[in-house]
């Protein structure tokens, strides 16, 4: 999809997505992400629930197949047409659709709330912004609970939101971003273990696993070099194989231990008290660790568009010697 572009271009593409998701944010209307998850929710009810002429795990298939497969290759030729043409205007759509998928800003605008409420005592207004980006109940939370919640949302989506998306940008452009953005959504949406997604949602779960297998560890691996490394590594070799997301485990017992916190534990799910496996090891989450959680996304943002920086400068000097 980058074809005909030079490594340099590739990495100002980037940072030219990123600097319109920072200045701009998130689409207040009409946003594309929200678009395509109404068209999802449409698919999953025809496929899954109102067509009962196959198995579900075909279903499935098919039904990710048609929510995902027509935008991406409709962006690919749109781009690959423009680039052939006006090279400008396809470098445009490439940061277009990156700015679209990508979601730093948005995480920030979603999380530092939470901390600023929490250090204000408005618990109620914390449950409630809480709520807005977890799936466990919130209404009988606590401070350290909310704290622990932000916290862990902010590491695990620093890598779906943020760092899988620009690995994905790195290797395909805009088409890669897209796919990878819409396949975890879909993930999100359908990747559950329960009567109605256990089979349905396999085809979204896996390949959610199989395109970020390399990003989540990639993002581990930052967290570990922008923390407290010796603890991260701990925590990712003991914790993360216990998770039950073989991408989180790496990114979220690695992020815990980076901050020097403990967080996973114990968390209420649809009224029912669940347990689930260690992450971290420290002291518990209190509000302001969910600023240094964020602090810790975007300096990675900003080691790996340094790092993409020096590769590119490195191999440009290689292949013009």
């Amino acid at each position: 999809m980058l074809s005909g572009l030079s490594l340099s271009a590739v990495t100002l593409l980037m940072l030219a997505g990123i600097a319109l998701d920072w200045l701009l944010g998130e689409p207040r209307r009409f946003h594309p992400l929200v678009g395509f998850g109404r068209l999802a929710g449409l698919i999953e009810a025809q496929c899954n629930q109102g067509w009962a002429g196959a198995p579900r795990y075909l279903r499935g298939v098919i039904g990710w197949g048609l929510a995902v497969l027509p935008p991406v290759a409709v962006s690919a030729a749109l781009l690959h047409a423009a680039m052939q043409d006006h090279v400008l205007a396809g470098m445009a759509l490439h940061a277009l659709l990156l700015y679209f998928c990508i979601g730093l800003r948005s995480l920030r605008d979603h999380v530092l709330p939470i901390a600023s409420a929490l250090a204000a005592g408005e618990l109620g207004l914390a449950r409630d912004l809480t709520a807005r980006i977890v799936s466990r109940d919130t209404a009988r939370a606590g401070e350290s609970d909310l704290a622990k919640a932000a916290v862990e949302s902010t590491l695990e989506n620093g890598n779906d939101a943020v760092f899988g998306t620009l690995f994905w940008f790195a290797v395909a452009g805009g088409p890669g971003a897209l796919l990878f953005r819409l396949a975890n959504t879909l993930d999100a949406m359908w990747g559950y273990r329960n009567a109605r997604f256990l089979q349905y949602g396999w085809m979204a779960a896996r390949t959610d696993d199989a395109l970020n297998w390399i990003p989540a560890r990639l993002t581990a691996l930052s967290y570990m070099l922008l923390g407290d490394g010796r603890r991260a590594r701990a925590c990712w070799r003991s914790q993360a194989a216990a998770w039950p997301s073989p991408n989180a485990g790496p990114v979220m017992s690695t992020g815990a231990g980076a901050l020097g916190l403990a967080l996973g534990g114990t968390a209420e799910y649809d009224g029912v008290v669940e347990t689930r496996p260690p992450l971290g090891s420290g002291r518990p989450a209190e509000a302001g660790d969910i600023a240094r959680a964020w602090r810790l996304v975007a300096r990675t943002t900003a080691l790996w568009l340094a790092a993409l920086a020096c590769i590119t400068f490195v191999l440009e000097r290689i292949l013009h010697a």
